[in-house]
């Protein structure tokens, strides 16, 4: 059996740079374990699996070690490719997952995410949390992800944290933000529990990060940027309990998987 793939670096307008996502259009469901093994061996970040569902397209999303239960950077990546590599018609595309129903549209060369705000609490700021870090956290909050506000983008970029003392602390992973140089705000995501030590740019943390810093700015329209090695920029808009995340995105590979019978 041979499945055809396409790879597309998201939240940028130029190769190598941005987050990298692999994505396959399948006839049908793949078995849960051979889904989680065809992401560990192409080792990046996400892998996207969509099947035809009605006029909609169900996607799940897996790292290398775990499915997790929203992921934008790869649904933009997978708008991408049904668009560009499978002529999907119209404007807009609509997705189903475990985190309800997801919307994709294209605005000129820029495709636009439609995702549900996440819920967080505000929780006390722990010294586990700091010395995971390695700097002060002036603020936290509770969803999926633990999220963790520091004062400055240059410390965000500066920091190094103790990836195994981060795999020890609440939630998915852990979002480290701070207001921006350049941007409305900055951040960084680190998930080394669910096989990601950093992600590159992460569609699903604005979730949360969008209501935070609208609420912090007033403002509804802002401009972030995630500042991995790789790098990305995100336009994001406050819609009520919907967030717009916006961004550019490059095909940089197309081939196929051939699985022969063991």
């Amino acid at each position: 059996m041979q499945l055809e793939f396409h790879q597309v670096d998201a939240f940028s307008h130029r190769p190598f740079s941005g987050n990298p996502a692999m994505v396959y259009r399948l006839d049908g469901w793949l078995g849960d374990s051979l889904m989680q093994q065809i992401a560990g061996e192409h080792n990046l970040a996400e892998t996207a699996f969509l099947v035809k569902e009605g006029a909609a397209w169900r996607i799940r999303w897996f790292t290398p070690s775990a499915e997790v239960p929203l992921c934008g950077h790869a649904t933009l990546a997978s708008a991408k490719v049904l668009f560009d590599c499978y002529g999907e018609a119209g404007e807009a595309i609509d997705f189903v997952c475990r985190s309800g129903p997801l919307r994709v549209t294209r605005e000129g060369e820029r495709l636009v995410l439609d995702f549900p705000t996440a819920q967080t609490r505000e929780v006390p700021v722990t010294a586990a949390l700091e010395q995971a870090l390695g700097l002060p956290v002036l603020a936290a909050f509770q969803g999926e992800e633990l999220m963790a506000v520091i004062d400055s983008e240059q410390a965000l970029r500066a920091c190094q944290p103790d990836l195994r003392a981060l795999a020890g602390l609440p939630g998915l992973g852990v979002i480290v933000t701070a207001p921006g140089e350049r941007h409305d705000f900055v951040s960084r995501y680190f998930a080394p529990a669910i096989g990601i030590d950093e992600d590159p740019v992460t569609g699903s943390t604005h979730c949360s990060l969008i209501p935070y810093w609208a609420r912090r700015l007033g403002k509804q329209t802002l401009r972030a940027y995630q500042c991995s090695p790789r790098g990305g920029e995100l336009h994001c808009r406050l819609q009520g309990e919907r967030v717009k995340i916006a961004g550019d995105a490059v095909l940089v590979a197309s081939g196929r998987l051939v699985l022969s019978e063991a």
